[in-house]
């Protein structure tokens, strides 16, 4: 199977035409360097999976094992940038290398759409918003998330609630001091110009406002910042805010799991793989829905600001080498 392109990447056959001086994909292509990294990660998770008793999980080893072993990309002639075109993704939630592309694709969904939101809504401004609950023992993460889901139900109807659009993350992470879970919501409100007015939240009224909204007894810790536009100066200069739109976008739509949670502890990272079992990563809602398509079709070759290519001179390809954990560089004999 390929997600594109002719040439059936599993069956590359590599033999006497491999390049004779071995090349590495992060020496071509510098700004790919992640992939060895992510890749290699996908190898330490493929082996937790195939520590447990349980077949499911020896089903997911083998597909994250055979997860994005070739990588086929095209030369823009223009720029001699590569492009990624033929790749194979297991799309196990849990492969480090498919929780990275998700979390890419989901940034090239925001790049796309935020020209034409600030064009529809010019004076609209934006919040970073994290919320937490208590740690849950990791057996009980899938009702915790529940309890978090109803709550922030509860929260959107609320009449102080001031969001008119919002992108809500999860993320999970370890607890060392006991194995708990610790899950929280990262969100990017989007806010009218009034808001800064009249219907300003201190992060106290936030933390109430959640609070409430859970139905619990204690405040739980809230974070809340505004994030702050680029102000042109009269030489046309741009100066970037020190909290932009981009760094909030980037630091809500990261990886669900650290990829070193999941290796660290094997029952615990086996314990959370069931728990999160058909739970969403990713909610999009209020006016960002028409702006920023949530259900449509994934595309994990998707990269924010990249644009196709109207003409392709060179294909390279890059085989992942798990010994040296890197891409090298290959000459598939098949290729069309």
């Amino acid at each position: 199977m390929s997600s594109a392109g002719a040439v059936d990447l599993l069956t590359v056959p590599i033999g006497s035409e491999q390049v004779k001086q071995e090349e590495f994909l992060r020496d071509v292509s510098p700004r790919h360097k992640p992939w060895d990294q992510h890749r290699g990660e996908a190898d330490d998770v493929a082996e937790v999976y195939t520590g447990s008793l349980m077949p499911r999980h020896h089903r997911y080893a083998e597909r994250i094992a055979g997860c994005a072993q070739v990588l086929g990309f095209a030369r823009d002639p223009p720029t001699g940038k590569l492009k990624l075109k033929n790749v194979w993704f297991c799309r196990v939630r849990s492969c480090p290398v498919c929780q990275w592309r998700r979390s890419v694709m989901w940034q090239a969904r925001v790049y796309y759409a935020l020209p034409l939101l600030i064009r529809d809504y010019p004076d609209t401004r934006f919040l970073f918003l994290t919320l937490t609950i208590k740690n849950c023992p990791i057996t009980q993460l899938r009702s915790t998330l529940n309890c978090m889901a109803s709550g922030w139900k509860r929260m959107m109807e609320v009449k102080t609630f001031p969001a008119i659009g919002w992108v809500r993350s999860v993320e999970i992470t370890r607890s060392q001091r006991d194995r708990s879970a610790h899950p929280h919501y990262h969100c990017l409100l989007m806010v009218p110009p009034a808001y800064f007015k009249a219907d300003y939240l201190k992060q106290k009224d936030w933390a109430e406002l959640w609070r409430t909204s859970l139905r619990v007894d204690y405040r739980p810790v809230v974070d809340v910042r505004v994030v702050r536009p680029e102000r042109r100066l009269a030489s046309g200069r741009v100066v970037p805010a020190s909290w932009n739109i981009w760094g909030a976008v980037v630091e809500i739509l990261k990886y669900a799991v650290k990829p070193s949670d999941m290796v660290r502890d094997p029952w615990w990272f086996l314990q959370l793989v069931d728990q999160i079992h058909k739970t969403r990563a990713v909610a999009v809602g209020g006016i960002l829905k028409k702006y920023i398509r949530e259900h449509e079709k994934e595309n994990l070759m998707s990269e924010p600001g990249e644009s196709p290519l109207v003409e392709e001179m060179e294909r390279l390809f890059f085989q992942w080498k798990q010994i040296v954990r890197k891409y090298r560089k290959i000459t598939p004999l098949n290729v069309k």
